[in-house]
C-alpha cells in the first residue's frame, strides 16, 4: 500500500526572481512565507504554487471546458509534485461591477431574500396587509381577508434588485445619469454660431444652430445676452420640423428639406441612447451627471418589493442595518411568527446566522448590507472572499493567502487565525504571506526568503518552524518573532509645546460628534477596530476642514469649529495606485528620466544625430519603439478570449528603437551605458552606474533610503503594491523644510516586513526634524509604541464605535481599561 504523500515538492523554482530554490511544504498544515518586500514571496506563493495548483486542475478538465477559460502558462520550476487543486485569495481583489454589494458578493442578500419572501407579511393590490402564513410560505394563492382580492406572494427573485426586484427607473444600479445642463453652455461669451452649443457641435449635425434660428433664437449674440425664452427653446424647445435650405459644402449644391429640432438636452439623451462602446460613452460622459435614483432612493428595488413587511420593516430598511444590528434582528424573527412557522423560520435564519458569523469574526460588522462592493477596502473584499471560501467545506485544497492581514486590528487577527484553522481542519492546506508577526506566529511551518529584495532576493534563507526560526541567527525575521515591539524613537516630555490642532464636529455616519486635538511637529496615531471611525475622522474631516481654511473657503461638514496653529499645506500619502496609465513608470514618477534625458542629448553620439532631450521620451520622442509605440508591451486581440499582453517583440520591453542603442553615455568610472540598458536596472543598479550625476544619485538614494532600492526604473506604477505606492509619494516630499505642513498616512504599513517598518518609522523622524506634523492611521503595533501621542477610536466597529476611547502616550492607553487596542499594547 502507498503512503499518503505529507509534503508538496517543489524543486527548480525560478520564477522572477526565484534563485533556482527547492523547499517542501507540508499539505494539511499552515506554512507562512515571509521575507523583506521583494525577496520573492508572492513569486514563490503564487508564481509557483498558485500557478501550478490551479494549473494542472484546469488542465484535467475537458478540452472544451478549457477552451473557454484563459490559458495559464507552465510556471518556471523543474519539478512539483503533489500539489493540490489550488485557489488564491488575493491581496488586491478585482473591482465588483456595478451590479455587486455587501451583500450579494456575500450571498447574506439571498437568505434574507428568502426570509422576506416566506416569512413576511405582503400587501394586496388594493394596499391591505396579509399576516405570514404557512399557505403563503408555501407560495400558494393569497386571498385578502379585508377585500377578498386574490394575489401572489413575491417570490425571493422577485426581491431581487438584479432581476425582478428592480427599480424601473435606474434598472437595479440605485442610480441615474441625467443631462448636466451646466456643461451644455461652457462658454457663454461664444455666440450660437461660433459653437456656444457643445453637443450641438460634437454630437449632432450643426444644422440646428439654423432650425434654432428659425424658431427664433439668435445665433449671432453672446449667449449669455440671449433671453430666458431663447435659452429655453436652446435647452428644452419641442420637437418640430422646419423647412431648412441648405448648402451642400463640398458639391456648393443647395437643396430644401425638413429637419426636426433636437434641443441640447434631447441631443445628449439621444446621443445616450446609441451608445455602443466606450468611444461613444466617452463622447457622452461629459454632459452627463450620475445622481441617486429619484424613485428608489438608492435602494434599487422597485416599489412592488419594498412593500412587503418582516418584523414592522421592508426588506430595503433591513440592508441599511449594519450587520451587527441586522444578526441581533434575524435571531428575534423566528420567535415573533406562530408556532407553525418557527421551525422553517429557524431554518432560514440559521442559514443567513452561519454565513454572518464567519464575516463578525473577520471584523466586517459594521458594513451594511447595501454597500456597494466597489467602494470597500481591498483588506475587506479579502476578507469577504475568505468568509466564501470557509463556507465552501472543500476538502483537499490549497488556500494561498496573499497579505490576509492587510486593514486588521490586532482584535480582528484572532478571527483571521481560526479561519485559517477551520480550513485545516477541513482537511485543506494554507500557504500564508505575510508581515504581521502575530499571524505568522499562528504558523506550523516557515520559508523564509532573502537575503535583500529584487534581483539580490529570491534564495532560501530560512525554513523551520516558528521556534527554529526565532532561534536562527541568518533569520531576519525572527528577532521580531521573538521579541515584543519596541520604540526607537526619542521620548518627548511636552508633547503639546509646538502648538496644536483643534477640531470639533458633528455627528456623520456612524461617528458620533467628536472633540480631538493633535500635537503639532509630533507623531500622532489614530488607532482603533476597522469600522470605528479613523477614516472618517481624519480623511473625511479633519483633512477638507484644514484644506478649506487654506483656501478661506467654509468647513465643510460635519465640522463644526478648527484652530491648527499655522499649518499651511495638507498631504496625504495613500496607498491608492500612481498613475492609470502603463507610460507611468517609476522613473518618470521619481523625476529621474527628464534628467536622464538631458544627460544622454549631451552626448557627442545624439549632437551628431541632433537629438535633443525631447528625443529621448518614450511617450513622444522619435527614438520610442515604433511597433509598441514606447509602451514596451502589445495587445493581441484573441478571438473570444480576453485579449493577451505581450512584451513587444521588437524593443523587447525597452520601449526604444534600435537607434537609442547605439548612443553612450560615460559615468565617472568609465563605465559607459546606454538609456534602455539603465532603465533596465533597479533604482539600486542605477545608483552604482549614474555615478557623477548629483541630482539623478540624490533622487535615487532617496528611493533606496525608503527601501525602494530594487524597484527597476522602467517598473509601470499602477502595477505597485500600496505600500510601494505610498513610499514613491513620499520620495517627492523628503529633503525640502516641511515647517508647516501636514502629513497623513493611511496604513502605511500595508506590505511591508518589520524591517522595512523601522525604515518607516526613520522617515517619520525625518519629516518631523523638518518641522512637519504627522498624523497616522495605523493597526501595526511596532509604529503604535513609537507615537509620541495616541487617538484610540472605538471601542467597537459601526455603530459599536464612532467615540474617541482613549488619548495620550502609549501607557496612558495601555492603562484605558475600555480600549482594545490598549490590550494589545
Amino acid at each position: 500500500m502507498h503512503k499518503q504523500p505529507t509534503h508538496i515538492q517543489v524543486r527548480g523554482a525560478r520564477v522572477h526572481n526565484l534563485k533556482n530554490i527547492d523547499v517542501d511544504i507540508p499539505l494539511h498544515q499552515i506554512t507562512a512565507i515571509a521575507g523583506v518586500s521583494g525577496s520573492g514571496k508572492s513569486s514563490l506563493a503564487l508564481g509557483v504554487l498558485y500557478a501550478e495548483g490551479s494549473r494542472r486542475y484546469l488542465e484535467a478538465l475537458s478540452t472544451y471546458t478549457r477552451r473557454r477559460l484563459t490559458q495559464a502558462e507552465k510556471a518556471e520550476v523543474d519539478e512539483i509534485r503533489y500539489i493540490p487543486a489550488a485557489l488564491a485569495l488575493h491581496q488586491r481583489p478585482s473591482v465588483p461591477g456595478v451590479r455587486s454589494t455587501f451583500g450579494t458578493a456575500t450571498e447574506l442578500l439571498n437568505s434574507l431574500r428568502l426570509m422576506f419572501s416566506r416569512l413576511g407579511s405582503h400587501r394586496c393590490p388594493n394596499g391591505h396587509y396579509v399576516k405570514p402564513t404557512l399557505s403563503v410560505a408555501a407560495e400558494k394563492e393569497i386571498v385578502c381577508p379585508v377585500c377578498g382580492a386574490h394575489f401572489r406572494g413575491p417570490s425571493a427573485e422577485d426581491l431581487a434588485f438584479n432581476s425582478h426586484g428592480a427599480c424601473p427607473t435606474c434598472q437595479g444600479t440605485g442610480w441615474v445619469q441625467t443631462v448636466d445642463e451646466s456643461t451644455l453652455v461652457p462658454n457663454e461669451d461664444l455666440t450660437i454660431d461660433e459653437g456656444a452649443v457643445l453637443p450641438w457641435q460634437t454630437l449632432m449635425w450643426s444644422l440646428m444652430k439654423d432650425i434654432a434660428r428659425e424658431m427664433g433664437v439668435r445665433t449671432d449674440v453672446p449667449f449669455k445676452d440671449l433671453t430666458p425664452k431663447e435659452k429655453d427653446i436652446v435647452f428644452h424647445g419641442p420637437a418640430v420640423k422646419k423647412n431648412i435650405i441648405y448648402q451642400n459644402k463640398t458639391s456648393g449644391a443647395a437643396g430644401d428639406m425638413d429637419f426636426t429640432y433636437f434641443n441640447a438636452t434631447y441631443t445628449v439623451e439621444n446621443a445616450l441612447s446609441k451608445v455602443k462602446d466606450e468611444k461613444g460613452m466617452k463622447r457622452v460622459e461629459k454632459f452627463l451627471k450620475t445622481e441617486i435614483c429619484p424613485d428608489c432612493h438608492g435602494t434599487r428595488l422597485s416599489k412592488t418589493a419594498r412593500s412587503s413587511l418582516l418584523r414592522g420593516i421592508s426588506l430595503d430598511q433591513a440592508c441599511e442595518m449594519t450587520l451587527h444590528e441586522l444578526v441581533q434582528w434575524v435571531q428575534t424573527v423566528p420567535d415573533s411568527l406562530s408556532e407553525e412557522m418557527k421551525p422553517m423560520a429557524q431554518s432560514i435564519c440559521d442559514s443567513f446566522l452561519h454565513v454572518a458569523k464567519r464575516l463578525l469574526d473577520l471584523g466586517l460588522g459594521y458594513l451594511t448590507l447595501d454597500r456597494a462592493a466597489s467602494t470597500l477596502s481591498t483588506g475587506e473584499r479579502q476578507r469577504m472572499q475568505l468568509a466564501r471560501a470557509v463556507r465552501n467545506r472543500t476538502t483537499g485544497v490549497l488556500y494561498v493567502l496573499d497579505e490576509p492581514s492587510i486593514g486588521l486590528h490586532p482584535a480582528n487577527i484572532e478571527g483571521l487565525s481560526g479561519v485559517m484553522d477551520d480550513l485545516i481542519a477541513d482537511g485543506n492546506s494554507v500557504i500564508l504571506v505575510d508581515h504581521d508577526t502575530h499571524i505568522l506566529k499562528h504558523a506550523d511551518w516557515m520559508i523564509e526568503l532573502g537575503l535583500q529584495a529584487g534581483a539580490n532576493g529570491g534564495t532560501l534563507l530560512t525554513q523551520g518552524t516558528i521556534s527554529d526560526i526565532e532561534k536562527n541567527p541568518s533569520s531576519i525575521i525572527g528577532p521580531f518573532l521573538a521579541q515584543d515591539a519596541k520604540r526607537i524613537r526619542p521620548v518627548i516630555s511636552d508633547i503639546f509645546a509646538l502648538g496644536s490642532i483643534h477640531m470639533t464636529t458633528g455627528p456623520i455616519h456612524t461617528v458620533k460628534p467628536l472633540d480631538v486635538r493633535f500635537p503639532k511637529g509630533r507623531l500622532s496615531v489614530v488607532t482603533g477596530v476597522s469600522g470605528s471611525g479613523k477614516t472618517t475622522m481624519i480623511l473625511e474631516s479633519l483633512i477638507p476642514a484644514l484644506q478649506a481654511q487654506i483656501d478661506h473657503q467654509p468647513l465643510p461638514n460635519p465640522v463644526l469649529t478648527l484652530e491648527c496653529d499655522g499649518i499651511e499645506q495638507v498631504k496625504l500619502i495613500d496607498a491608492t495606485p500612481i498613475g492609470i496609465n502603463v507610460r507611468s513608470t517609476v522613473a518618470t514618477y521619481a523625476n529621474v528620466h527628464n534628467e536622464l534625458r538631458k544627460v544622454f542629448s549631451k552626448t557627442d553620439e545624439a549632437k551628431d544625430q541632433q537629438l535633443k532631450p525631447g528625443a529621448f521620451s518614450y511617450n513622444t520622442g522619435k527614438l520610442r519603439c515604433p511597433t509598441c509605440d514606447g509602451t514596451g508591451t502589445i495587445s493581441l486581440d484573441v478571438q473570444f478570449l480576453p485579449d493577451v499582453e505581450i512584451t513587444c517583440p521588437d524593443c523587447h520591453g525597452t520601449r526604444y528603437n534600435e537607434q537609442a542603442n547605439h548612443i553612450h553615455w560615460t559615468n565617472t568610472k568609465g563605465k559607459s551605458y546606454t538609456l534602455p540598458e539603465i532603465m533596465a536596472m533597479s533604482v539600486d543598479q542605477a545608483l552604482d552606474a549614474c555615478t557623477g550625476l548629483k541630482i539623478v544619485e540624490k533622487r535615487l538614494q532617496v528611493l533606496h533610503d525608503l527601501g525602494l532600492g530594487y524597484l527597476t526604473l522602467a517598473e509601470q506604477t499602477p502595477g505597485l503594491s500600496g505600500g510601494e505606492a505610498q513610499r514613491l509619494k513620499l520620495a517627492s516630499e523628503m529633503r525640502r523644510p516641511q515647517t508647516n505642513s501636514l502629513f497623513v498616512f493611511d496604513e502605511p504599513t500595508i506590505g511591508l516586513h518589520p524591517l522595512d517598518v523601522q525604515t518607516l518609522l526613520q522617515v517619520f523622524q525625518t519629516l518631523i526634524e523638518q518641522g512637519a506634523t504627522v498624523i497616522v492611521i495605523e493597526h501595526d503595533l511596532d509604529v503604535i509604541h513609537n507615537a509620541d501621542y495616541i487617538v484610540d477610536m472605538g471601542p467597537g466597529g459601526g455603530i459599536d464605535g464612532g467615540t474617541i476611547i482613549a488619548t495620550g502616550t502609549v501607557d496612558d492607553i495601555k492603562n484605558t481599561k475600555k480600549s482594545i487596542t490598549g490590550k494589545y499594547l
